[in-house]
């Protein structure tokens, strides 16, 4: 269990965004409304019923062997991991009419995952998410030289990042997997061994991810989930149609190099204004930005909101971490071809990526993403399915959320003509 052993201490002196008190009991029932994730850490009762074995998914160059993990939800919602890069390589959602698809770009052998244009599909990304300027950090007075795989700065952790590794299977049993990578001293220039778990379940028609670490020196951790998702089914074009709201009132500004500047800017006026629901194609081309999230506390937080109007599926993103990084395939080029057998190009898919800010180690004004020993790294991400019942699929406008896992079937209002702007993502009118 992640809660004994060197596990077991979290750490009350690190930035509130990043440590949650009493993790199993504060986050582990999150409540938005009257709805609950489903599960009741504080009585123990995970609802396990047995133990899974996992399926063979192929060797990696090095002879690891690597295997996939299916957990499945009565509600039809299903995952596969594997334990490449504790990756998502399959997630299938059911829409209005019951009929599943594949929602998660991804391919259906491991050769795609190990070349260098298939990587991050679905990773677990470490040791750093997102972009390190110059691939180069100092902590406590000492320059760390970083792995540089993009130009001259360090991204998603860098060469070999955690998505490249074989991880250890802790458990695996009905509606839950828990994996572990030990991470050297030095590993990709990054200080001090770090020792990470990543723990999915699968419960009311929401995959919750939970993220813990610890490290033997200082370090820096940004920890995130790469799955590149597409409502409409992989494969199946570009996402422009998706209606998306971020629950962000400003970004950080971006220069020339893709790097922030340093600054925390308004959305209101840019193209990056998602605060109430609006088509992702009337407001961007291409997206690679981060959100700063509307934050009113420590715990689970609403994120982001999609939804695909023809098929119904939503996806709702809450999160611990202050930030999101909106990705919408921009680098896709048609070379790399599904699960579905079509070629993933620019623009199909929407990646909704919590985690810190970009570059934070070398931005003091951003929240620190440094972990030191005897402190204990948490982080929580839900991402809920649900879909929309609707006469008029072609005007998202006349939708109303009818969450399939919710017994009350309780409505929520997602009007895109909506006047309020301060009807942010996962809320309903009535609540503060």
């Amino acid at each position: 269990m992640l809660a004994e052993g060197k596990f077991a201490n979290a750490a009350a002196s690190l930035p509130p965004s990043r440590v949650i008190p009493s993790f199993f009991a504060s986050v582990g029932v999150t409540r938005t409304g009257n709805r609950s994730l489903g599960y009741d850490f504080e009585s123990g009762s995970l609802g396990l019923n047995s133990a899974i074995a996992g399926e063979p998914f192929g060797e990696t160059c090095r002879h690891e062997k690597v295997e996939l993990f299916t957990l499945r939800d009565p509600h039809g919602l299903e995952v596969a991991i594997m334990t490449y890069g504790a990756a998502v390589q399959r997630l299938l959602a059911p829409d209005r009419e019951g009929q599943t698809a594949n929602v998660a770009l991804g391919f259906p052998e491991l050769e795609t995952y190990l070349s260098d244009a298939g990587r991050f599909f679905g990773a677990t990304i470490g040791r750093y998410a997102n972009r390190i300027a110059e691939g180069r950090i100092v902590l406590d007075g000492q320059v760390h030289k970083l792995s540089r795989n993009e130009g001259r700065n360090c991204l998603h952790g860098g060469l070999g990042g955690f998505d490249t590794k074989v991880w250890n299977v802790v458990r695996a049993a009905d509606g839950l997997l828990e994996l572990a990578y030990s991470s050297p001293d030095g590993e990709m220039g990054f200080p001090g061994t770090l020792d990470v778990r990543v723990i999915y379940r699968l419960s009311g028609n929401s995959l919750r991810i939970d993220y813990e670490a610890v490290t033997s020196a200082p370090t820096v951790l940004n920890l995130t989930n790469h799955t590149c998702w597409n409502l409409s089914g992989e494969g199946s074009g570009p996402v422009d149609e998706h209606v998306l709201q971020v629950n962000a009132s400003s970004f950080t500004p971006l220069d020339q190099k893709r790097l922030p500047t340093g600054k925390i800017s308004p959305v209101r006026g840019t193209p990056l204004d998602f605060r109430r629901p609006t088509p992702i194609g009337q407001r961007c081309e291409s997206c690679d930005h981060n959100f700063v999230i509307d934050r009113f506390g420590v715990a689970l937080e609403p994120a982001a909101w999609a939804l695909e109007p023809v098929s119904g599926r939503t996806l709702e993103v809450l999160t611990t971490e202050p930030g999101i990084q909106l990705y919408t395939g921009t680098f896709l080029d048609g070379a790399l071809v599904g699960a579905s057998g079509r070629p993933y190009c620019r623009g199909d898919c929407i990646a909704l990526e919590t985690q810190h800010f970009p570059d934070s180690p070398n931005q003091p004004s951003f929240p620190s993403t440094v972990l030191r020993p005897g402190q204990t790294f948490h982080s929580t991400t839900v991402y809920r399915f649900g879909f929309f019942i609707t006469d008029r699929p072609d005007n998202p406008a006349n939708c109303l959320l009818l969450p399939v896992r919710t017994p009350s079937h309780e409505l929520w209002n997602a009007s895109v003509e909506s006047p309020d702007e301060s009807l942010q993502c996962g809320r309903r009118r009535d609540e503060p």
